[in-house]
């Protein structure tokens, strides 16, 4: 790979979002399902991945910026008078002639374990543990779920920065900002594993739906017909419509409840239904002569005996 701040067009003292932002504007730009067919701009979106990959890893970025490592991740092997040019300081004196320039240092495996951290005053670098490898490094996602699949659950397809694509299932009951986590579905390591996929669950709201732990409320309009002779009606539910009964008198929010018809967990949760009476609109003549008639004859005080009278 060659310079991966060239191939994102970055300079290098970019700071880590700034690395981000250049990546998404060039993978939005250079997917593949925007240019279908074109094996050249297919060829740029891998290489802005692998560099976007390489320089999200700290470590392996520090060791890159000091000339440790090459932009493939392989150790650097020096050449010339000074066998550490360019990635590290030294003193002529220290080392003696040319001819035997790394015999006060140790071998060749000596200077490549410095460069991997593995020597005495290791670079840092985050180790696989019992393996002597270096972890590969966590990557971010974000996934929008409808109210719907959280509550009941379902499969979720994601695609990952190496365009690899992938079935995710969404547990029921989930809510908005839990995190998933997918082993080693991150970053490659150097000689370990790879790092692990954070998803971000982002719940979008339902436009009748509200939630509340496992209970799912739902306000249902009813006429004023409905509410004083009663009925039977259908009405949605997160699993699909159910008949429900309006019993003769029903009373505005008053709630009706259905059991086992919330969350799908373990046990379900249960919808609570709250009835909303609605008078026609405009409110016909005959309507409001015939209910003035009523109200002389039966008057009655809905709020007798409550916190509302003085």
């Amino acid at each position: 790979m060659n310079d991966p701040y060239q191939i994102l067009g970055i300079s290098k003292n970019a700071s880590a979002s700034e690395i981000k932002s250049a990546y998404r504007k060039l993978a939005k730009k250079l997917h593949p399902d925007v240019n279908p067919g074109r094996k050249d701009i297919e060829q740029r979106f891998k290489d802005v991945t692998a560099a976007y990959d390489f320089l999200s890893d700290p470590a392996k970025r520090a060791q890159y910026d000091r000339g440790e490592i090459d932009a493939d991740g392989q150790p650097r092997v020096f050449r010339g008078k000074n066998p550490f040019e360019g990635g590290f300081r030294s003193s002529r004196s220290n080392f003696g002639t040319d001819g035997d320039a790394f015999s006060s240092f140790g071998s060749m495996g000596d200077i490549f374990a410095e460069f991997m951290g593995a020597g005495a005053g290791g670079r840092g670098t985050r180790r696989q543990p019992g393996s002597g490898g270096v972890r590969g490094s966590d990557v971010t996602y974000k996934t929008t779920v409808s109210f719907i699949e959280a509550c009941l659950g379902g499969k979720k397809r994601l695609t990952l920065m190496n365009d690899k694509t992938i079935e995710i299932t969404i547990p029921a009951g989930i809510e908005d900002g839990h995190k998933l986590r997918l082993k080693e579905q991150g970053l490659a390591g150097m000689g370990g594993a790879a790092g692990d996929a954070i998803i971000n669950i982002h719940v979008e709201p339902h436009p009748l739906f509200t939630r509340k732990n496992k209970d799912i409320y739902l306000e249902l309009p009813i006429s004023l017909p409905e509410a004083v002779l009663g009925a039977k009606i259908t009405i949605p539910t997160l699993g699909g419509h159910v008949a429900v009964t309006i019993p003769k008198g029903a009373n505005g929010g008053a709630s009706l409840r259905l059991k086992g018809k919330g969350v799908a967990a373990r046990p379900a949760g249960d919808m609570f239904v709250k009835l909303k009476i609605i008078l026609p609109h405009p409110l016909s003549a005959d309507l409001s002569a015939f209910i003035e008639t009523w109200a002389k004859k039966n008057a009655y005080n809905p709020r007798k005996k409550s916190e509302f009278e003085t």
